[in-house]
């Protein structure tokens, strides 16, 4: 039986990461997308699994060969999904994660139809922040810049096929379960997009 390509997205600090690498670590029948760019490898990067490390000569060309499921520019370098991947291990029966921003999810969707789409949110505004601080990976401005950014996110939720609220991990690996076997009620997404809402206000002080 062949897999899903599960595309997640959200707000910041919702979560989206710690999810996919538990299902990941959990179950054999999840993958994590590994994408194409031109930067250079550091570290004890692996080819192939942290990144597929390319030219921007052959980016080119894969781009022109229509290869890529979605890409963009970041700081002088490109990144991109490769269909190739997605594709072989969606055969071989694997729900393959892909983690990326709402405009290149809605990117992926219009080009394979049956790619799902799941937005993630804390459930509160309150609670966004506190995950954002105790991070301790930024200033207090970036801090806010993401929670600010929030408003604009939250406008792409309605588009997508799953809007599910990060309270709880196991909670939410189970949603993801269910979503995969086509058992989710989808009437959920409605309070969580109340819930959005409510965060929305929060932060614009309404």
């Amino acid at each position: 039986m062949e897999g899903k390509l599960l595309v997640i997205s959200g707000l910041s600090a919702a979560g989206k990461g710690t999810i996919a690498k538990e299902l990941v670590n959990r179950f054999d029948n999840f993958v994590l997308s590994v994408s194409a760019t031109t930067r250079e490898k550091r570290g004890n990067e692996v080819d192939g699994k942290d990144y597929f490390f390319i030219s921007k000569e052959k980016f080119d060309e894969m781009i022109d060969k229509n290869e890529f499921l979605e890409y963009a520019k970041y700081v002088n370098n490109y990144y991109g999904t490769p269909k190739k991947y997605v594709e072989d291990k969606i055969r071989e029966g694997k729900n393959v994660i892909l983690e990326i921003e709402m405009q290149g999810a809605l990117q992926v969707k219009k080009i394979y139809e049956k790619a799902v789409l799941v937005f993630f949110l804390p459930k509160d505004a309150k609670t966004q922040r506190e995950r954002l601080i105790n991070r301790k990976r930024e200033t207090i401005e970036q801090i806010e810049e993401r929670i600010s950014q929030a408003v604009v996110d939250a406008e792409y939720a309605i588009h997508y096929d799953y809007v599910l609220v990060n309270e709880n991990l196991e909670d939410s690996i189970k949603d993801m379960q269910e979503i995969v076997e086509d058992k989710y009620d989808k009437t959920k997404n409605k309070t969580a997009l109340n819930i959005l809402e409510k965060i929305v206000k929060d932060i614009k002080g309404e």
